[in-house]
């Protein structure tokens, strides 16, 4: 039931208040013991709460992806690997598993669509994970998506070639490893927002993506915000709420 039916339901003498309290708490969470689910996140902030996949047990995302189907709710699952994956029942109930962002994502009820674009902007094809994540983040929050793939400045006459259509965009996402300088480059080229998401690619003194990051929150380039190394999910959902403004 929901929140206002409960309440008619109380309003007219159909159900007692002692019945109504604990419908009316599993109308903002719900604790399964290995996980209390926040149902009121959509309504506080304008996206459903998202599953964090990697560290749980194909049995506990499981028993989160029935409770939320129970809702008719939607389903993002972040970081989750092949294995896990093979054993998920919403893959077996219309759920897609993409390897490559390693994101599951169950869409049950329509998303209306941004009428503008969010352009995700990869340095390299080994970035190419951590965009996708990115980008299918913000397609399953309704965002629609330009990808510019492979445009770092080693050969950054690839990026001016894509120049006009990503300036028809209204939010960027610039992912890259190594030293991270796209996003400055590109962030003197737009006059969109830039999120910049380091990735751990690179040689030893790249030290996992620390380098990327550091180059990143040292940019030059006015309106470059930064998150955190490979998380390219962070940079999608921001994107997206900012498309959505």
């Amino acid at each position: 039931m929901t929140l206002a039916e409960i309440l008619a339901a109380v309003s007219r003498g159909d159900m007692t208040v002692n019945d109504a309290e604990p419908l009316v708490r599993g109308c903002f969470f719900e604790n399964l013991g290995h996980t209390t689910l926040d149902h009121d996140r959509e309504a506080r902030t304008g996206t459903a709460e998202v599953i964090y996949g990697e560290g749980k047990t194909a049995g506990q995302l499981n028993d989160i992806c029935a409770h939320l189907a129970r809702r008719g709710a939607n389903a993002l699952i972040t970081r989750v690997d092949a294995d896990t994956a093979q054993a998920l029942d919403v893959l077996q109930e219309g759920g897609r598993y993409d390897p490559l962002s390693r994101l599951v994502t169950v869409m049950r009820t329509p998303v209306a669509p941004a009428a503008t674009t969010v352009a995700v902007v990869s340095a390299g094809t080994s970035d190419h994970a951590v965009a996708e994540e990115a980008a299918q983040t913000c397609e399953f929050l309704g965002s629609p998506v330009l990808r510019i793939n492979d445009v770092g400045v080693a050969g950054l006459h690839r990026l001016l070639d894509r120049l006009d259509e990503l300036r028809s965009a209204r939010v960027v996402i610039v992912v890259a490893g190594m030293e991270g300088a796209l996003p400055s480059v590109v962030g003197g080229l737009v006059s969109q927002p830039v999120i910049a998401v380091p990735t751990s690619v690179g040689y030893g003194a790249a030290f996992g993506g620390i380098a990327a990051l550091l180059g990143m929150l040292n940019s030059c380039a006015s309106g470059v915000s930064v998150v955190n190394i490979d998380n390219g999910f962070g940079a999608g959902h921001l994107a997206n709420r900012i498309n959505r403004l």
